[in-house]
């Protein structure tokens, strides 16, 4: 490997699993480690042959594309991280194919229609609480239970739980998003403690990180634009200025990936616009958003929508 290759694409020879990386940040994620050089396994429920309770078009197949087109190498692997079969097979792969693996992100989630914000627990139905748990919580339990044997073999391998919002933010109940969201999502902040002291002992680290306010292609669809007029969207809401793309939470995690000191971070929960502060990195449009900063001081404040300052 040349002095350029190490420079420009630091993370190549390295093997990693981003587990629901079919939209959104997860989407974002593998592209980026892929832009690092990375071979990244690219899985999740909705393929070209067939979509998942989500009902959106994007597919694990078009992901593994990007990866590739970025720089590494992308393969999409179709699995449903609720059945600890398909999981056993996917790691039984990736270790037959590489012996190794040095990444692991749990970016599964799958219940945005499930979510009713403004709700009372006893006003949400049952049923699509549970299964909002099962997507959120079970599956990130059974993909760990299974792939860290394979991780921890050798020193350095990292475990990123992808949630919304930080240890910090999520400190007071976030009444707005519900009863089975806000425990999905402490949940998801407390494996990434747990996990880091789990494989503390192998020379690996874990920990959470969030992205800010999102700019999914959900979330482009709600405000009726398109990646490159995402700034139309401020008509309608001014705080969507502080939103940010799936690359930039990506780049966070490329840059964790690619730090030989990345243990300093085991056990914490962290943000992409923290990250970029550190790091150095930038959203596509060269901008580094602080959005939980900005949530907190600005928006649950109850200002004006103004991000000087926070981008």
């Amino acid at each position: 490997m040349n002095e350029q290759t190490t420079n420009e694409r630091p993370l190549t020879g390295k093997i990693a699993l981003v587990a629901g990386a079919t939209r959104a940040a997860g989407r974002g994620i593998a592209v980026q480690l892929g832009a690092a050089g990375a071979t990244v396994y690219a899985t999740g429920r909705s393929t070209r042959g067939r979509r998942s309770e989500m009902d959106r078009p994007e597919t694990i197949e078009e992901t593994a594309e990007l990866v590739t087109a970025a720089g590494g190498e992308g393969i999409a692997v179709p699995t449903d991280h609720l059945d600890p079969g398909q999981v056993d097979r996917l790691v039984e792969r990736v270790d037959a194919d590489h012996g190794r693996l040095d990444v692991l992100v749990n970016d599964i989630w799958g219940g945005d229609h499930l979510t009713k914000f403004n709700t009372k627990l006893w006003d949400l139905p049952l049923d699509d609480g549970l299964r909002m748990l099962r997507l959120a919580i079970d599956t990130h339990a059974i993909t760990s239970h299974r792939a860290l044997p394979l991780l921890i073999r050798n020193p350095g391998g990292l475990v990123i739980e992808m949630t919304d919002g930080t240890a910090e933010s999520n400190a007071a109940y976030r009444w707005e998003t519900g009863f089975f969201y806000d425990l999905a999502k402490w949940a998801v902040i407390r494996m990434g403690l747990s996990l880091s002291e789990e494989i503390k002992p192998y020379g690996c680290t874990a920990l959470s990180l969030t992205p800010g306010w999102l700019r999914s292609e959900a979330m482009l669809e709600h405000f009726g634009v398109t990646e490159d007029t995402w700034l139309e969207g401020t008509r309608v809401d001014g705080h969507f200025a502080i939103s940010e793309s799936p690359a930039y939470v990506g780049r966070a995690v490329a840059a964790l990936a690619a730090d030989p000191d990345r243990n300093r971070w085991s056990g914490k929960s962290l943000s992409s616009g923290e990250l970029a502060q550190v790091y150095g990195f930038t959203d596509t449009d060269g901008s580094r958003p602080d959005a939980w900063r900005y949530i907190a001081e600005v928006q649950w404040a109850g200002k004006p929508a103004d991000v000087t300052g926070y981008r």
